[in-house]
Formats: structure tokens, sequence, C-alpha cells
């Protein structure tokens, strides 16, 4: 494989079946986002059987999704789907022989010294050095600084010089870097560097949205003196939106990352639809007429065609018996879900029409463009104020949209494995039952077993289980499902003007069209994909800067320096050591968690802080009545009640806990470096 995705026909490695059909079976995705939102922030009653029922639809549908578009998305040469060349290279090192090259290692031997490497180094990342994944030398210089601890931290600000060394943080969000196509790195760059060190600070520091009343980097949810937002006091007896409450609590509002974040979350929607329209539209309607012509056939679909295909026939059947006991569950179990029928099939209509235009992105640039806020915003308008109905429609509508999207690839990779799509087809119906099962039934478990679980207030520093995406999805779900978007983005809202971005993501995409048909010798413009570019940031939150910066880092590292300057070694290694890092930490982790997080043995050390950015999270500004009166300041701390601002305050200084009077102002407001203006929320 070249690194644009085309092949050179060597002849693969004697095939392996059961090894690729075991990693298939065995990675079928599954969502627990609503469960987890239901269960632990809104604190409502949901049954096992009924969250089963979602996890095992949605992924049932996502595999409706993958049957029909295969033929779009699996059989072209040009969807090469990226990440799958890890997953092939793993499996010819693990069982390909060849001989050892003078001076060199096999494959094999390659993988074996990395996966030992990687094993045993995780436990520094994962248990005796947490610091290692986010080293924020900023912090250190300028400890009592709240705007150097903005620009500098990786895990609550900007992360400027912000780097990590735990393989697990740098490939959690956005996938290997090592699998990463040089081009689609590069979008990404530029993309995290005009949202992230240009739209986000000139907007923060000019206060647009009230930003300086805020953190920068948060995903919380604020009242307008900046306290975190009591969404409870907004959620009726019925588990609806209580307009009455939520007119005295007032207007929730974003910090200002999070808003941008929703703004190229828009521009990045429209741009995908267009993007695919102008750039693969003709090829897309040829596919559709020739019906794939031998003519037309790469080799691997050649060599494919000796095997029994799995008929299409089999995916529509699966397809509608899904829908229709969907529409029985949600009938039946309307009280918990809240999804009336009519929106489950609006949203496959969203998930059919949004599957092929983001499978297209994913398949040639190994980054899948987000889906959800549009199904957000559309079942926000028409049907707000039921928060699980809004999640559930986005989990129909979007969710399965991913899993579709990863059985695609699963499909791809038995094509360039040359397994029989029959034996696939079998691995994938297996591994949706067991994933559904095994992965629900843990979650269920960690929810009733783990103390405070996903509560950041109340879990010690470090811990593992603040759950940043589950955080994400239930602040969307308040944001769009619960308020609604025209109260937020609508023309009742305080952010209806980032409503603009639909049209900037729209326009970009032709621009780049133009210019290309402008400048056809100057072959870089194709290469600018514009939902990667505009969409570089949309895991962020719960995705932090550091991951970027670290992602980025060895994506550079590997898909232009060592493919132009090291290209032999390249080809022979980039892809295993990939998988071999994945591996090694895989096995860490399960050992670390079994013996050490399991008896609740842990570290206390400098080390333990996985940044040091204390200050990160304050805002820059306050109400004016809160920054300059000292007494105004001790009569909000007395009436906190939910220890916010003294929790935060005792950690800046420990000894200062058990005394709230002037005296520990006197000594605690030096140390934050503020000169005597102290904020709500800090």
């Amino acid at each position: 494989f070249n690194n644009d995705g085309s092949t050179s026909h060597a002849p693969l490695p004697a095939r392996e079946e059961n090894s690729p059909i075991e990693q298939v079976a065995l990675t079928v995705p599954v969502t627990d986002d609503p469960i987890s939102a239901v269960k632990i922030f809104y604190g409502k009653t949901l049954t096992f059987w009924v969250a089963l029922t979602v996890v095992v639809t949605t992924q049932v549908l996502g595999f409706g999704w993958a049957g029909i578009f295969r033929r779009y998305l699996v059989e072209p040469a040009a969807m090469w789907w990226p990440q799958n060349l890890v997953q092939v290279s793993l499996f010819r090192a693990l069982h390909e022989k060849e001989p050892r090259p003078k001076g060199g290692l096999t494959r094999n031997e390659f993988f074996l010294i990395v996966f030992i490497c990687s094993f045993a180094y995780y436990v520094l990342p994962g248990y005796l050095f947490p610091m290692l994944t986010s080293l924020s030398w900023i912090c250190w210089i300028f400890p009592r600084s709240v705007l150097a601890q903005q620009i500098g931290s990786g895990l609550h600000g900007l992360g400027v010089g912000a780097i990590g060394f735990d393989w697990s943080s740098i490939s959690s969000y956005l996938g290997s870097p090592l699998a990463s196509p040089w081009f689609a790195t590069a979008n990404i760059a530029v993309g995290y560097f005009l949202v992230t060190y240009v739209i986000t600070p000139l907007a923060y520091w000019f206060n647009v949205y009230e930003a300086k009343r805020f953190p920068i980097f948060s995903d919380d949810l604020f009242t307008f003196t900046g306290q975190s937002y009591n969404t409870s006091a907004i959620v009726d007896s019925n588990f609806h939106f209580d307009s009455d409450a939520y007119d005295q609590e007032g207007q929730i509002y974003l910090s200002i990352f999070f808003a941008m974040n929703y703004a190229v979350s828009f521009a990045c929607l429209t741009a995908t639809v267009v993007h695919v329209f102008v750039f693969h539209g003709r090829d897309l309607w040829q596919l559709s007429k020739s019906a794939f012509q031998e003519k037309k056939m790469d080799v691997h679909s050649k060599l494919m065609r000796r095997y029994k295909q799995v008929p299409e026939w089999w995916f529509f059947c699966i397809l509608l018996t899904n829908i229709v006991a969907t529409l029985f569950v949600i009938e039946y179990f309307k009280s918990q879900l809240q999804l009336p029928w009519w929106a489950f099939l609006l949203a496959c209509g969203l998930a059919f029409f949004f599957t092929l235009p983001i499978g297209v992105i994913t398949a040639t640039t190994n980054q899948t463009p987000g889906l959800n806020v549009i199904t957000e915003y559309i079942i926000g308008y028409l049907y707000p104020g039921y928060p699980v109905a809004n999640m559930c429609f986005k989990v129909y509508g979007y969710i399965s949209v991913k899993q579709g999207i990863v059985f695609l690839q699963d499909f791809k990779l038995g094509h360039y494995m040359k397994i029989p799509p029959r034996s696939m087809f079998m691995a994938q119906v297996c591994g949706t039952l067991i994933s559904a099962f095994a992965h629900l039934g843990t979650a269920w478990w960690l929810m009733d077993t783990v103390p405070n679980i996903c509560d950041r207030a109340l879990l010690p520093p470090g811990s593992p289980w603040t759950c940043p995406g589950d955080h994400v999805f239930y602040d969307a779900s308040v944001i769009w499902g619960l308020i609604g978007p025209r109260r937020i983005f609508g023309d009742l809202g305080y952010y209806n003007s980032i409503n603009w971005f639909f049209l900037a993501g729209a326009l970009a995409p032709i621009i780049v069209w133009l210019l290309h048909k402008a400048f056809p010798s100057q072959t870089w413009i194709t290469l600018i994909t514009t939902p990667v570019l505009l969409g570089a940031t949309i895991n962020m939150p719960p995705a932090t800067s550091v991951n970027y910066n670290s992602w980025i880092i060895i994506g550079f590292l590997s898909g232009f320096v060592a493919y132009r300057y090291h290209h032999n070694w390249w080809g022979r290694h980039n892809y295993v050591m990939s998988g071999a890092l994945d591996a090694g930490l895989a096995f860490m982790g399960v050992l670390l968690y079994v013996s050490l997080d399991m008896e609740g043995v842990s570290l206390d050390w400098w080390g333990s802080n996985p940044d040091g950015c204390s200050l990160a999270s304050c805002p820059a500004a306050a109400g004016d009545e809160l920054l300059r009166d000292k007494w105004s300041i001790l009569y909000n701390l007395a009436r906190d009640k939910s220890c916010s601002i003294a929790s935060r305050l005792a950690r800046l200084n420990p000894g200062a806990g058990a005394d709230w009077g002037g005296g520990v102002l006197t000594r605690v407001m030096p140390g934050l470096g503020l000169n005597g203006q102290l904020v709500v929320v800090c």
C-alpha cells in the first residue's frame, strides 16, 4: 500500500482466516452514553433490558446501512480505509514467514520488540507517573498566572507547548496517527490551529458571548455569573422541561471553546455533503450506473468474486425486521424512552442519507465527520423538552451511522484478507450480540459499584472514572433535548449567530473546487479536505489539546518524515508498530486494572497530577459585584451548597480548608495570582 491508498499488486500472505474474523467479532462498537446519562447524571430509572434493546437495535441498524452501501464503500479501490492497513500489516507480521534481512529484523521480531516495550512502558503513564499524559511546562514556569495556565494547560486550556507521552491518550480520539495519511494529518493540524489558536483566543479576549466569565476550555454548563448550572432544577417530575423553572434559573452559557466547537460542527456537516457531491459525485453516479462491471473491478474485487457473496436481501431483511422491532420497543417503553414512532423513522432517514458521504470521507482520510449536531438540532426543534427522546434520536440517527462505518471497515478488512464474505457476515452478527451483552453488562456493573462514578467534584484528582465523553453526551442532551436549540441557538437564544457557520461550511468545498479548476497543475489543492479541516476539533471536548498536539507530531514524523526520507523502513514497519503499540498498551491496561485499580491501590505524589495546571479552569473575569468586594465573596461562599468553590480553594491551599474566615481568603488569594479578583467558579 502506498501513502495515498493506491496498491501495489504484490501477493498477500497465506490467508489466516481465524485471526481477522475473531478481531472483527470482538471489536463490534457499542454505545452506552444514553444509559449513563439517564442513570448517573439525571438520576432517573432505566431498566437493563430496555437499555440492552436500545444498544442491540442501534448496532443492527448500523449493520443494515453497511450492507446497503457495500457497493460504494468497500469494492472500489479508491475507498481504501487507511486504518485497515494497520490490521493487514499486523496479521502479515504474525502469520507470514520471511527470512531475516541482513542487519535487520523480520516484521514478527519488530512487532514483538515494540509490543514488549509498549507493555512495559505503559505502567508509567498508566500508574506510576500519570503526569506523562500531559506535560504542560508553561504551567510550571508560571504557577500563579491564570492567563499562562489557560494558554499552557494541555487538559484544561489551549495547550501551547503541552505534549503527552501516553499512547492511550494520543490514539484515543483520532485513532492511530501512524495510520493517518499525511494529507489528512495536515488538514487536521490546520483546522486545529485555526480553531484553538486563532478563533478561540480572539473570541475569548474580545469577550465574545461574555467569554471571560467562564473557563476558556470546558464542557460544563454555566449561569451568567459563572457558576455551574443546576440542570436538575429545570426538570419536572415527568422528566420534562420546566419552562417556569428555567426562567427563574436563567439562560445557559457555554465556554467559548465549547461554543466555537459547535460552530465548526455546523460547518463540518454541510461541508461533508457538498464536498462529496463536488469531488466524488461523478464517481458515485458511475458506480450506481455500472453496478461494478467486471472491467471496472480492481484485483481485490475480482479475487473476492470467487466466494459466495452475501445477498443484499439478507441485509434488507435484517434492516426491516430491526425497524419493526424498534418501533414496537419505543412504543411499548415510551415512558422510559420518550421517542415517538415518527421521530425514529425520521432518524432512519437521516442515517440513510448521511452514511454514504460520511463513509466516503472516512474511507479516504481515516477521519469520521460528526452527524450528531444535525440529529440533535432537528429533534430539538421538532420535539423539545424531552432529553431522553433527544438522546435516542441521536443514537438511531447518528450512532447507527458510526456503527455502520465500523462494519464497512470490517468488510474492507475481509476484502483485503480474502475472507469469504459469508464468514465475515456471521462473525459480525455474532459479535454484535456478544459485544452488546458484554459491554453493557460491564458498564452497568461499573455504574452500580464504582463510588461517585463520573462525579468530578467528588472523585479524587487523577481518577480514571471522570467519564469525559459521557459528560459531553449529557451536556448535549441538556442543550438540545431538555432546553431545546431554539432557546440557545435559535431566535430565543444567545448563540444564534453561529448558525452562519452552516453557510460557511457549504461554501468552503466549492471554493476549494474552484481553486482546483483555476489552477489544475497545483495538485496539492485537491488534498484540501474541508470536512476534515473544519471538523478537526469536533472531538474537543472530551478530547483535549494535548491529545491533538502529540497526535499531530507523531503523524508528521510518520506520514511525512519517515514516508519521504525512510520509505523502505516506513513500508515494512510503520503499520506493524501501530498495532504493536495498541496491543502492548491493551494488555498492560487490563493488568493494571485487575491487579491495582480493583484493589484500590493508588499512589499520591506530585507526579500523580496529570496536568499540574490548577488555575487553568478559572475564567478571566466575573460579575463586577464579585470582583472587588471580599465580603460579597464570603457571602457567596457561605451560600454555596455544592461546595464547588470551597473544594477548589481547598485544593489550592489545603491547610485552609476548615476555616472560611477572612484570614483564609488572605492566605489563598495571593496564591491565586488574581490581585484580589476571585471568581466564584474557582
